[in-house]
Formats: C-alpha cells, structure tokens, sequence
C-alpha cells in the first residue's frame, strides 16, 4: 500500500503540465490559442527547472536520499525520471508546433526560416536586421576565452560554428605533405529579449509571412561575419537553466531591499540545472560546448529542436485572426454593486464577492481610488504579493498618500521571479512616504488583504476586502480568483490583527473567524475536516469539497484519507500538483478528484465543509502545500452571506459537472478526460452564463 499512497510532487507538477500540452493539442481549441498553450508549457517547464529540479539536485548533491520528503523516491532516481519524461514531452511539444504551424497555412500564415525568405522579402530582412536587430546583438568569439562568460539564465544563443579557410602552405619538396587540420572558431549571438521574437513581413498576395528573429539572424551571419574568411558556417540554438534560490545576504548594514536586490543579480550566477540544445547540432560543436560549459551528467541535458525558449509564443501575434483566437467575452458586473457610484456605501449594506475574469477587476481599483480620494478615510493598509509592469493599484497607493492618508504597504519582496517589478515598485512607493513592511523573518507573506479605516460618525469604521489572488489588472483577466468585499467589523478586526503581526512578530493573536498561516490553518483545517469525520461516524450526512492549485501536504493528505475510511465523501478540484491518490480501496475510495485545464488559468482556493446541512465556506490564499501551512502568513476567510455561500457552492458544482475540460485523477490513468455523459458542460462557459444570468434575472 505505502508505494501508492502518495505520488510524488514533481511527477505530479509534469503531469499537470502535460495537461497544458493537451490544450495545444486539442483541435477544438483556435490555433494561435494553441501557440499560446505551447507557451505556457515551454515557460512552465523553465520555473520547473529553476526552482523544483535545482532543488532536488541540491538534496542529490548533498549526498541524501530525501526520500522522506520526496514521497519515497531517492532524488538519483526522481532526476532521472524528470529528465526522461520531460525528453518525452519535448519531443511532443515539437510535433504539435509542426502541426499546428501546418494548420496555420490553411488560413495564409506562414512561419518560414531563412532558407525560405523570397527574392521580395529579402531587402525587408537586410534592413530590419541593420536598423532594429545588430545594434541588440552580443556576440562572443569563444575560442580564445579562457571559459565561456556566464550565460543568462534561460536565454537561448546561437551557437556558431565557422569551418575556416585552409591558409596554403609553401611547396617544399623535402616535406611530405600532410593535409593540416581546419581551424574552426566557435562562437555565441545572445537572441536579444528587448526585440520581438516574431517579425512579421509585408503582407503579400493576401498572405502573413512570420519568421522567427533565430532565423532572422540566421540569415544574416554573413553580414555579421564579414571579416572572417571561412568555407562553411553553421548555427544551432542552445539555453541554459539555473538554479533561481535565492540567497539572502546577512550583512546587517543592509537594508531589506538592498538584500534582495543583490540576491536576484547573483541568480544570473547560480548553478545550472539544465542545458537544452539543438539535437542537429554538430556533436564537436556540442562536446566544445559541453566542457567549456562545464555541463556533466548531474545536469538534466535535453536534446531539443530548431528553436528553444518557446514561452514566447505566449505573445504570438494575433495578426488580425479573430477567428483564430478565444471568443472575447466581456467582464460583467457585480449585480447591486454600481462603480459609477461609491462602492463604501453599497459594502456598508453588504458584502459583495467579485468573481474575476467573469466579472470586472475594475471594482478593486475602484475601491482604492475610491479611499485614496475619500476625505473621511484615514488609513489604508494592504498586502502586495505580484503587481502588474503597470499598476493601477500602486498608483492610487500613492495617490492616497498625497491626499494625506496614512497608508502601509507589506510587499513579498521574495515573489519569485517578481523580485525586480517588486523592488522598483517598493523603492517608488517609499519615495513618495508610503509606509513599506518586508515581511516576517523566516515568512512569505502571500495572503491578499487589504483594509480601510473611514471615520463616520466620530467612530472609526472599516472597510475591506480579502482575496484569493493577486492585486494585479493583467493576470486578473486570464487567472480566476475570488475577492470578498466587506465592512464585517469582525473579519476586518481580525485583518487589521494580521497587520499589527507583520510589524509584532513576536505577538500572536487568536482569531474566532480567519484561519491565518502559520500558527493556525493547519490545525484549524483538520478541526474542520474531524468534524466530518464525526458526522459521518454519527451517521449523519459527511462531505468535503475543496477547490485548490496544489495538494501536496502529507499530513494533511493523510487526514482526508482517513476522512474518506470514516465516510466522508470527498470532491476535490485541483489544477496542478496532486499529490494524493484518489479512488483506492481501503484508502481513499470515497475521494474522487478532477483537474480542469481550460481558456482561463483556475486559481481561487476554496473549502466547503457540509457541517451537517449546514456548509462552512472558505475562500483563501492558501494551497495546502506545508508551504502554505507552515512556511507563510496566508488567510482564509469564511462565507457568512448566505447568498454568497451558495453562490460559491454553486460555481463548485458547475466546476464539478464539466465533462469538455476535466481529467479526471486516477490510480492507473494519468490525464484521462472525464467521460461526456450527457449535455456537454464546459465549466469556464456555463460560469459566465451563470453571471450572465444573475444581471438578467
């Protein structure tokens, strides 16, 4: 029973990315949405190796097993694994750009390379290349270099091999002629991230011509190496990963930012996990590489295609194919509550839950710009975890300052990968007498909250709101999250508690309503998960239904198993890690769990106890992750609306009933749809309709 009681989180991370392989497979889905899929995955699979894989091999490095922690694989063998599946995927994510690109010429666009640019298009190309592409270019001639200069992290370079001229040399009829060993030069052109990587061409005879700024260059390298005099010349894309851990200086004559700071520059240093390369490169070029590199076998080293760094069809142009993309469905409103009018006084009749991208992200800028112009409102305090490049939140932030508000801001400078936006932000809010905390010692805050104090009356009353995502108007349209909008003096009281931790860390307070992280939505989440199991002991009616990202949690794995031994049935949505194995006799046969992978990114936490006919509902910041649990200061705040409680409950069983974009978790499957028994249920469409209808009705 122990080998199929848990599976392992890195296996269980491919697996969720190989669900995001099948959107870019799946016909269904329009063809440039599927470019953007095998983005997606390409820019997953980079995170993947930066953070889990260099993790791993930390552990192997150090000479553990880690198999406590790695759910009963040695981390030797758990890399060979991922290095094998991800091969695997590799090599079907290439198939499905062959074919999609393929399919992209039934409607007149065609991705060409440099062998196939017409005698019309070639001017275009010399010129883009002279004006926008050659004054971007790093170029490093290796063969004289001691070692090769640090590579940027996830850069992709083209490696350049130059079989040089033969130098003839003096007859002289007393030697035997040998014939002399070529030189060959080897250089590296840094792809510049400043350039689109797609350059479309002028439009002719009704067709879109698009070629890779790879090939691009390719075209190109007999400008770029003019002075040399060689015989051949060849170009082969290669990428290196690096370990992304940060770590954090502690010099104490530094302050938090500068920390940080200088953290994320040393990243660019950091060990390399994975080297991916072109599988047609010449194999001297790939041994010179290899050994300047210092690349062994302790590195996952991926034989790849023509062109890495595939995250940048993320922003593949749209090219004016509507037809070829999503359908653009317009964010809804929040029935009862009016933006042209002030938001505080609809939320101090009511709470109100915003449920994005269904229904518009614009309420929570509203309600900052709204305090930030308000001249009864003193204080506005609030959690930063990921900012958009341009924020609207950040702006009204400041704009309250200049309006004489106190405002205290506590911003992740640790969001991974966000460290540089963050910072930048963190440095102008501080300039401009923002209030800034960073954090507890040893603690992510990642808990999105945000409180107001508005004196009404001579008395201070508070408004706010709690979410399961991030303040961020980019994501807020792709990602779907919860925020509840509230002037419940209990939950705010308890909020404005969280915020007095983050400058108190040493004080902790108790809370009757939130389950807040790291002191207790551990404890407080297997409370609520005994308490079912008693009913269902009891014989009275027992359920547990949780919506999350990631379950990876043993212990608390552990305890939903023996929930579903007691009887309780369990219905879990989960979009990415699963660390738990649903559906085993004797273990967990009253677990049944889906994954749905669709248009939208699934993001929003939420639990739903049954309490005996009478739900507890929860939404929250918090995966259950030991992460989440133990390592930061999240929130999960409770439903006491009834009509948002159902409404909640209702958007699960919609989720629950989708039939077109669920697979379905199993012991001897891995990513199977569900079944489509009956009317076909596209969760993502039927909730849109849901809200649709609300305003209607």
């Amino acid at each position: 029973m122990q080998d199929k009681k848990y599976i392992n989180r890195e296996i269980s991370w491919l697996q969720f990315n190989a669900r995001v392989l099948q959107e870019a497979e799946d016909e269904t889905v329009p063809l440039i949405e599927r470019l953007r899929f095998l983005g997606i995955f390409s820019n997953n699979l980079d995170e993947f190796f930066k953070v889990r894989y260099a993790t791993v091999k930390r552990i192997d490095l150090a000479g553990k097993a880690g198999k406590r922690v790695l759910g009963g694989i040695k981390a030797s063998k758990l890399l060979e694994e991922i290095t094998k599946i991800v091969i695997q995927q590799q090599a079907d994510s290439l198939s499905i750009l062959e074919d999609i690109q393929t399919r992209l010429q039934n409607h007149d666009i065609y991705i060409i390379n440099e062998e196939q640019v017409s005698d019309s298009q070639k001017d275009f190309l010399k010129n883009y290349f002279l004006s926008i592409v050659s004054p971007a270019l790093v170029t490093i001639i290796l063969n004289d270099l001691p070692e090769i200069p640090s590579l940027k992290d996830s850069a992709a370079y083209l490696a350049v091999k130059m079989v040089m001229k033969e130098e003839q040399p003096e007859k002289d009829i007393h030697k035997v002629l040998e014939s002399p060993v070529q030189e060959k030069k080897y250089v590296l052109i840094e792809i510049p991230r400043s350039i689109d990587r797609f350059v479309v061409l002028p439009e002719e005879n009704g067709k879109k011509y698009i070629i890779l700024l790879d090939d691009l260059i390719r075209f190109n390298l007999q400008t770029i190496f003019n002075i040399f005099e060689y015989e051949s010349i060849t170009a082969h894309m290669i990428k290196i990963t690096r370990d992304a851990e940060l770590d954090i200086d502690s010099d104490l004559s530094k302050s938090f930012i500068e920390k940080i700071s200088s953290s994320v520059r040393d990243r660019i240093k950091g060990d390399p996990v994975r080297f991916v390369y072109d599988m047609n490169i010449d194999e001297d070029t790939l041994s010179y590489l290899m050994n300047k590199m210092g690349i062994d076998s302790s590195d996952s080293i991926i034989p790849g295609g023509r062109y890495h760094n595939r995250r940048d069809y993320m922003n593949f142009p749209s090219l004016g194919k509507d037809s070829l993309l999503y359908e653009r469905k317009e964010a809804l409103p929040i029935p009862g509550l009016i933006l042209q009018t002030s938001l505080f006084s609809g939320i101090a009749k009511k709470d109100f839950l915003l449920h994005a991208p269904y229904q518009t992200f614009a309420y929570t800028v509203k309600f900052l710009r709204e305090a930030a112009l308000d001249p009864k409102v003193r204080t506005i305090k609030i959690t930063i975890y990921r900012l958009a490049k341009i924020s609207h939140i950040a702006s009204s932030l400041i704009n309250a300052v200049k309006n004489g508000k106190r405002v205290t801001v506590q911003i992740e400078l640790r969001a991974r990968f966000d460290e540089v936006a963050n910072i930048r932000y963190a440095e102008q809010m501080q300039e401009e007498g923002v209030k800034l905390i960073f954090g507890v010692p040893g603690l992510k805050v990642h808990c999105k909250t945000c409180v107001v104090e508005r004196e009404e009356e001579g008395k201070l009353k508070r408004y706010g709101f709690i979410s399961t995502g991030n303040f961020n108007e980019a994501t807020s349209k792709v990602y779907t999250d919860y925020t509840l909008f509230t002037s419940d003096p209990e939950i705010l009281k308890e909020v404005n508690k969280v915020f007095d931790f983050f400058e108190i860390n040493y004080k902790v307070s108790k809370y009757k309503h939130l389950l807040v992280s790291p002191h207790y939505t551990r404890t407080g989440l297997l409370k609520l998960i005994q308490q079912e199991i008693d009913n269902a002991k009891a014989g009275k009616p027992a359920s547990i239904k949780l919506k999350l990202n990631s379950l990876s949690d043993y212990p608390m794995i552990d305890k939903l198993y023996q929930a579903s031994s007691a009887g309780v049935k369990i219905q879990l949505i989960i979009r990415g890690i699963c660390c738990l194995v649903p559906g085993v006799k004797g273990l967990s046969e009253n677990i049944e769990a889906i994954s749905i992978v669709d248009k939208y990114l699934e993001h929003p936490r939420v639990f739903i106890f049954g309490n005996d006919g009478n739900p507890k509902v929860y939404i929250s910041s918090a995966d259950l992750m030991t992460r989440n649990l133990d390592l930061r200061v999240e929130i999960s705040c409770p439903i006491y609306d009834p009509g948002l409680k159902d409404e909640i409950m209702d958007n699960f069983e919609i989720s629950w009933k989708d039939n077109v974009k669920a697979r379905v978790f199993s012991p001897d499957k891995v990513n199977a749809y569900r079944e489509n028994k009956g009317p076909r249920i596209r969760s993502q469409i039927a909730l849109y309709d849901y809200y649709l209808d609300k305003i209607k009705n």
